[in-house]
Parts: C-alpha cells; structure tokens; sequence
C-alpha cells in the first residue's frame, strides 16, 4: 500500500507554513469543528494487555502518584522493520536507567491547573516572535506585515476531496485565536474534555509545565524503551499484529475517509480521545502510540540512529541526543533548523500516509510551533520503588 515519507510530509511547523501561507498566499480563515472520533466503542482493546512483569504505579508515597515505574535495562532501539523510515535506522543496542513516567499525556485539567496556578500564558497566546520563525525559512524570506503576525496556531482542518498526499498545507491551517483552551480555534472548546491530553503546546510550554511540576521531559531512548513495554523490536506497542482479534488498539486515522477527507457524518475533523480509552502496555503506559504525538528532550537529527550505531561499541548507555538539529529532508527549511523530537504518532496517522503510531517512529518539529495534535508526558528521577 503506498504511503508517503512521513519524516518530509506529515510534520507542518508553524515557520514553514504559516508563514509560508502569509507572505505567498494570505490567511485562510474558517469556523473549526471540535473534535471527535470515528472509533466505535465495541471494537477497542480496553481490558489489560499481557505483561511480562509487574507493573508497578506510583501512588504518592510508594513512588509519584499517576507514575509508572519503568525499570530500564537493554534494548534494540529503532527498526529495521519494513515499516521503518530510513531515520528510525539502524536498530542499535542502548541500554537505559530507570525511572518513572506519567502514566498518560499531560491532559487538559493538569494544564488548567498550572496555567490556574502560575498565570502562565502558552507560546500559542502570545504574538509570533519573528526571530524564532525566521530560522525556519529559506534565507531572504520577508519579514510579513505585523498585523498578520497574531497568536493562534496550526489546526488540521481537513479536506472535502481526495488530495495529493504530497500537498499537506491543503489540511492544515494556522488559526488565528487556536490555542490549548481553543485546540482548533475561537469556535472550539475543551468543555467536557478534561481527561483529553493537552494540546496547542510548544516545547518551551513543556518545558514551563514541567519545572513546575518538578519533572523533565524523557530523553528520546527513555520513550522508545518505556513505549515498548517490554516487547523486544515489536512493530507496535502492543505486538506485531495490527489489530488483534479485529480490535482496534490505539487512536488512529481510520481508512474511511480516505486521509485527509474529513467525514460530514463524523461532524468534522477527527480528534483526541480521553486518556485511558485503550489498554496499557506492559509498563501500565496509555496511549503511547496514537492519540497525540508526544514532545521528547531531544533535538532531531535526521541520521542520528546512523551516527549512533557507527560509534557504538556495545551498548550505548542513557543517550541524551545529539548537540544540535540536522535534518535535511524537509523542503522550504533549512537543514539546520531548531527541532525537537516527537514521538508516538496521533490520530492523525494512519497506514498510507503516517504510520508512526509505532514505537520506533520518530520525526522533529519546530520547538515553537503548536499544533492539535502535538502533546506530551513528564518523567521523574525519584527513586526507585
């Protein structure tokens, strides 16, 4: 089945293309649906998966509350899966310590309350900084009117028709007003959303939430190992098989619409879930694929897997990522523009276009740039259990 470079197509920052869309093309302004899902209840996988040890959560005395214990130990990181883009390769022995992690994404009422609690306003709230936009974009681009430059942020909106999967500014749009209040604009809401992960947040809003909550974001080898649970080189986080006994596992883009068609009987736009919809892994981890992509420490460097495995001498013990970006596969931007890595895939993804809803996907994004379907988990050096 085809399927387009994920890496090069279904990442939109917005530098390359809301800026992009102001200086060449002009805003493109609409009413956004809310969000929902075409998941149908019957067929999920809800009950516990298949452990291979215990699992171990955090109540507030033994170990944070609402965190998982992940043990660490030794594992292939990335793929030399069929599936696998050529920057989750080669699979490479890395070997990581324990530690906790926040059993689901940060969700709307976390985010209320620390916004409640400190006042902070989100990248998305607050006017484009021109600077941090500028080193996404090809030398020489003008600097665009300042009455275009508002706070909003990007929305996947969706197509009526079939489209080229190679023309990806056709569903998303940067709205003005969308923030993590108002994930796909003025006229949405997150009422009645409370366990939903959060969205509409920059890494530097992570970064904010996670000092407030004494927490750090998981280096890049953390997630992977903590995302597969204990399943050695699986193609998913729940095995090698799609969809086990006809049921679905995670919240991804169904075949029907064809990507991007937003469906008029859906209402709109496919959305997040509430957290804990599907069964954990083996390390009582939800949703660690699908849902809403999740922001790692990381800076994204393209062939770092490559570079990894070519230095290794045995394991590589608790990598912490490379100094800086390179990424030369995105067009419009430059190769060593500022990206972070994320990971898990979204509802976004799905088997022609996406396909990260698998443990060693992996693509960077413009660390300022907001989007609805971009969210995040913390972890924690407290001891062990």
């Amino acid at each position: 089945m085809a399927r387009t470079n994920a890496g090069r197509f279904s990442r939109v920052g917005l530098a390359t293309l809301a800026v992009a869309v102001l200086v060449l093309a002009g805003w493109w302004l609409g009413s956004l649906w809310s969000g929902s899902s075409w998941l149908e209840r019957p067929g999920w996988q809800t009950g516990p998966r298949d452990t291979p040890h215990e699992i171990v959560v955090g109540d507030g005395v033994t170990g944070p509350a609402d965190m998982a214990w992940v043990p660490g130990g030794e594992f292939l990181m990335g793929s030399d899966s069929r599936l696998a883009q050529p920057n989750e390769k080669p699979a490479h022995p890395v070997r990581v310590d324990g530690f906790w992690m926040d059993v689901t994404h940060v969700t709307n009422q976390d985010f209320a309350r620390f916004v409640e609690e400190t006042g902070y306003v989100t990248t998305a709230q607050r006017k484009p900084d021109w600077e941090t936009i500028r080193v996404q974009l090809p030398p020489g681009t003008p600097r665009p009117p300042e009455e275009v430059l508002v706070s909003g942020a990007m929305v996947f909106t969706g197509t009526s028709a079939p489209a080229n999967l190679m023309h990806y500014w056709q569903w998303w749009t940067y709205v003005p007003g969308a923030d993590w209040r108002f994930p796909q604009g003025p006229d949405s809401t997150i009422e009645g959303k409370a366990d939903h992960p959060v969205v509409q947040v920059s890494y530097e809003d992570v970064l904010a939430y996670a000092h407030w909550a004494g927490k750090r974001l998981p280096t890049e080898a953390e997630w992977e190992f903590a995302a597969r649970g204990g399943l050695e080189q699986a193609t998913y986080v729940w095995g090698d098989e799609l969809m086990p006994e006809g049921r679905l596992q995670a919240n991804y883009w169904s075949d029907s619409p064809t990507f991007p068609v937003v469906s008029p009987k859906a209402g709109g736009a496919t959305g997040t879930l509430p957290v804990k919809t599907f069964a954990p892994n083996g390390y009582g981890l939800y949703d660690m694929t699908g849902n809403a992509w999740q922001w790692v420490a990381d800076w994204y460097q393209a062939d770092y897997f490559i570079e990894q495995a070519r230095k290794a001498k045995g394991h590589i013990v608790d990598p912490q990522g490379p100094s800086q970006s390179y990424d030369p596969y995105e067009p419009g931007v430059p190769a060593d523009a500022p990206k972070r890595v994320i990971r898990g895939g979204s509802f976004l993804c799905n088997e022609r276009y996406c396909l990260s809803y698998r443990p060693s996907a992996r693509q960077g994004s413009d660390p300022y740039s907001p989007m609805s379907h971009l969210g995040f988990r913390l972890v924690s050096d407290a001891p062990a259990p």
